[in-house]
């Protein structure tokens, strides 16, 4: 299995009531890592980008608590495009996965839970370094 076919998306539990749905994440069974951080964005302007980043260690889990996005997946060697627009639905991002979020819709919110602490040395923000780290430069 290639790394970007690694990165899937997630089904969370939905429990259906007439007066308003409840979805719930348990660390470890829903998806494959403990939560140590979790982030939002929101507000991201009409025709904005965001991510543009691959991280070393990083294990992540993207949701579109409102609205919808795409989230661009890239190995190195291949593309995946990946459009969240459903709250009950979540995209697990391995390690080494170039990412980049775009097409969000007014009013967006995208909720991320992450295996680690913010540490910028986790990262990589350039495309080439990237490339050249995963050997194919």
């Amino acid at each position: 299995m290639s790394r970007i076919d690694r990165c899937c998306i997630l089904e969370l539990p939905k429990i259906s009531d007439p007066r308003g749905n409840l979805t719930f994440i348990e660390a470890n069974r829903h998806i494959p890592f403990e939560i140590r951080r979790v982030y939002y964005l929101y507000d991201v302007p009409g025709g904005a980008e965001r991510g543009g980043h691959a991280h070393k260690t990083l294990h992540q889990f993207i949701i579109a608590m409102s609205g919808s996005f795409d989230v661009v997946l890239d190995d190195g060697r291949q593309k995946k495009r990946v459009h969240l627009n459903r709250s009950y639905y979540g995209l697990y991002i391995c390690p080494m996965i170039w990412r980049e979020l775009d097409n969000f819709s007014s009013g967006a919110v995208c909720l991320v839970l992450a295996s680690d602490l913010y540490d910028e040395n986790d990262y990589y923000r350039d495309y080439d370094a990237y490339l050249t780290a995963r050997g194919y430069k």
